[in-house]
């Protein structure tokens, strides 16, 4: 008997034990936590994207100005000749880790898209020259005339049209293009005198941006069209253009760098001074790798988001860009030049906004019932992500 009642005592100090205590046996019990929905994988969360898409664009922006507003920099043909190796080797080596895919080389497909590549050396020689003589803001803002060109380059080949709201837009992108021009110009005769050498010579500089500005946009505009024509018998997607874009344009570069530039001892140390040297060398890599991920974070952003929110993306990231400029380096800030920034970006809202009204409007007939159709460019960069 004593045994029994010393073994059911035991038993209950146990017990007793686990429930840590007395005073917490007693206790009510939890209640029962309401399940939670899993969050997303970090990889398919918008945010991580779009910041990643904005920063690569900032540092090729900033990257590449670092290197050509070198004292006297002329070795733009071998810089863009270092960031197509860079490029090629980039995405090669993504292609081998199976992160993203493309075709092989073919030299029939090389025949074919290697006048492409040739609008591409045009377009982006004469970027480097119009970013060597302005600055971040103005460069970004005449960037967008482009646009302008292609527009009505589609109305005139590919039968597109421009509705008012995009008409309205290409206005706010001229104003702010002319605000952009009168407040560097204004800057510089405040800034050196009216009547002064170094006014005379900085008004020189900046009319030569703007020339190459010029042609820039023309250039671009011929690029974008080119390849959309060559696209629809290649059937290239995104990564696809740009291995061959960038293969196809090492050997001309090359040629172009060894024959126009000036590759004497002097003009090296004149280019690369050894107290910066290695920045340089990093920065011109970099440069080149953040190519790469404009790509990809462009793939990234569609496949986690969509069309739409891509393109007002592109439209926002306008302001970032042109904001780095001012503090990266030395615009100048002044009321002109901010409003010229301002109106800018309105004008890229304005036309991410017409260009979603028109393709709304395109798909108002008849509503999906399987899969919602994509652009091209976006079903592009999803093909090329896929692997």
């Amino acid at each position: 008997m004593d045994n029994n009642n010393r073994k059911r005592d035991d038993d209950y100090t146990v017990e007793v034990e686990k429930l840590g205590g007395m005073d917490k046996s007693f206790d009510a019990p939890p209640t029962p936590r309401t399940p939670q929905a899993p969050s997303p994988p970090l990889a398919n969360n918008p945010i991580i994207p779009i910041l990643s898409y904005c920063g690569s664009s900032i540092l090729m922006t900033v990257t590449n100005k670092f290197v050509l507003s070198g004292r006297g920099f002329n070795l733009n043909f071998f810089l863009l000749c270092v960031q197509s190796v860079v490029c090629v080797v980039a995405i090669q080596a993504c292609k081998s880790m199976g992160i993203i895919t493309y075709r092989d080389f073919s030299s029939e497909e090389a025949r074919r898209w290697f006048p492409i590549s040739i609008l591409l050396i045009g377009m982006i020689y004469t970027s480097t020259k119009a970013l060597q003589f302005l600055s971040i803001p103005v460069y970004t803002i005449f960037k967008n005339l482009t646009i302008i060109l292609i527009a009505y380059g589609e109305v005139l080949w590919f039968g597109g049209s421009v509705t008012g709201m995009a008409l309205f837009s290409f206005g706010l992108m001229v104003l702010s293009s002319i605000i952009a021009a009168w407040a560097d110009i204004r800057h510089a005769l405040e800034s050196y005198g009216h009547l002064s050498n170094e006014a005379s010579a900085q008004i020189s500089t900046l009319n030569a941006g703007y020339i190459w500005m010029l042609l820039n946009c023309f250039c671009s505009a011929t690029y974008v069209l080119g390849m959309r024509k060559r696209i629809k018998l290649t059937n290239f997607k995104d990564f696809d253009t740009m291995f061959y874009n960038n293969l196809l344009s090492i050997p001309i570069l090359l040629i172009c760098s060894v024959v126009v530039e000036n590759w004497t001892s002097d003009n090296v140390s004149k280019n690369f001074p050894p107290a910066e040297r290695n920045n340089l060398i990093l920065a011109m890599i970099f440069s080149g790798l953040s190519s790469v991920f404009i790509s990809y974070t462009s793939a990234w952003c569609v496949r986690v988001t969509s069309s739409t929110t891509y393109s007002m993306v592109g439209a926002l990231n306008k302001l970032p860009i042109a904001v780095s400029g001012l503090v990266f380096f030395d615009a100048p800030v002044t009321f002109p030049s901010v409003s010229a920034i301002a109106v800018g970006f309105v004008s890229g809202i304005v036309y991410a906004l017409a260009k979603v009204k028109q393709s709304a409007k395109a798909k108002m007939p008849g509503l999906p019932t399987t899969n919602v159709p994509v652009s091209a460019s976006s079903q592009s960069m999803r093909d090329g992500m896929k692997g």
